[in-house]
């Protein structure tokens, strides 16, 4: 494994002046800001509509987003190549704002969380006891884990930095964040709100099938709500939208928020809502053919089946996004008929060269979802 030689040098520092912690972590984030911004220059950074393809390697992203009729789009997303300047590493991230200040806090952990998390990883990295192997297997309880500190530390600094900075009203609004890294072979998926990743892979029969990667997480979920009620907040759903279920303050006076994990909403965080993510792992087998990273735009319209079906059988994979955000867009007004259509975004991360169609998935999507 390699290290932007900046950044080492940048943790170097935080290493030998471990006493001084504040001015080692402002060293490392610069490192990483410094990173970001290159890869910026460099066009490996992708924060709109549009394709990245890798000549260097098999990874292909497809990225679309679609305003609602709700007002300005809150959905924000990234997708970095090279993560960090190591070739065998992708970042790949989509938040779903919400709130009057919704879109701002979306952009803003969009914007951060990337960098912070770079940096906590070689930070990580970089402080391990010298007797532990730098050559360490990425299966080892130990990797995986320091990925998973890395996650937890991020998140907890980006709720943190969100409550702190006066320019954003985060006290009634927030954002989920659903992120990827690809390093490999291997996914580390991380996770808060109701934002979905699932996998596309290859049956025993070559049909695709998909796995749910990720929770959603829900108030009335049962681990979720247990939290909650035991922090004094309260879990109810109203006459106006039976089984939505949202998080409500003990006297019920906040807006309720249909998620369990979220940046923001300082309102409810003393009571049950929290921002630390989900952290798990998935190593990519050779039937793994995609992920879907998207917001609830497209899955309370659009299954994790027909999310597959309609990405595996797009013509051509640079539209594969497009295509599944606008057949989401088209269920809202066959299914959702009356109700204002929600932001729709989503991410299509191809692992393999060759672009090969399932033979059981030929069927006209298009078609089968038109109203």
């Amino acid at each position: 494994m390699t290290f932007f030689p900046y950044l080492l040098e940048g943790l170097a520092r935080t290493v030998s002046i471990k006493r001084s912690r504040s001015y080692g972590n402002d060293v490392g984030r610069e490192a990483a800001i410094a990173l970001a911004k290159e890869a910026r220059r460099n066009e490996l950074v992708l924060s709109s509509t549009g394709t990245i393809r890798n000549n260097k390697s098999s990874k292909f992203t497809s990225v679309c987003s679609k305003r609602g009729n709700k007002g300005i789009n809150q959905d924000s997303f990234v997708v970095w190549e090279d993560y960090g300047f190591q070739e065998d590493m992708m970042f790949c991230g989509i938040f779903d704002g919400h709130g009057p200040w919704g879109h701002v806090v979306a952009k803003q952990v969009r914007q951060l969380l990337p960098s912070a998390l770079l940096c906590n990883w070689q930070e990580t990295i970089a402080l391990r006891s010298p007797s532990e192997d730098p050559e360490a297997d990425f299966e080892s309880l130990s990797w995986f884990e320091i990925w998973k500190q890395s996650y937890l530390k991020t998140y907890a600094a980006m709720d943190l930095e969100l409550k702190h900075n006066r320019r954003i009203d985060s006290y009634h609004s927030g954002t989920t964040a659903l992120t990827i890294v690809k390093q490999g072979d291997h996914l580390i998926i991380a996770n808060i709100g109701d934002c979905r990743a699932v996998l596309a892979t290859t049956s025993d029969h070559s049909s695709l099938l998909p796995i749910q990667l990720t929770v959603d997480f829900k108030p009335d979920l049962p681990q979720e709500a247990e939290r909650i009620t035991q922090s004094r907040g309260k879990v109810s759903s109203s006459h106006d939208e039976p089984g939505v279920y949202r998080v409500w303050n003990p006297n019920g006076e906040t807006p309720g928020f249909a998620i369990s994990r979220a940046f923001g909403d300082y309102c409810v965080k003393e009571y049950g809502l929290i921002s630390v993510p989900d952290v798990t792992h998935r190593k990519i087998s050779s039937q793994d053919q995609f992920v879907i990273l998207a917001t609830d735009g497209v899955w309370d319209v659009i299954s994790n089946k027909e999310a597959v079906r309609i990405v595996s059988s797009a013509p051509d994979r640079e539209k594969s996004a497009k295509r599944l955000v606008e057949c989401a867009a088209q269920e809202w007004k066959r299914k959702r008929r009356g109700f204002a259509v929600d932001d729709i975004s989503a991410i299509c991360l191809f692992f393999d060269a060759a672009w090969t169609q399932a033979a059981n998935y030929s069927l006209k999507v298009t078609k089968e979802l038109s109203p």
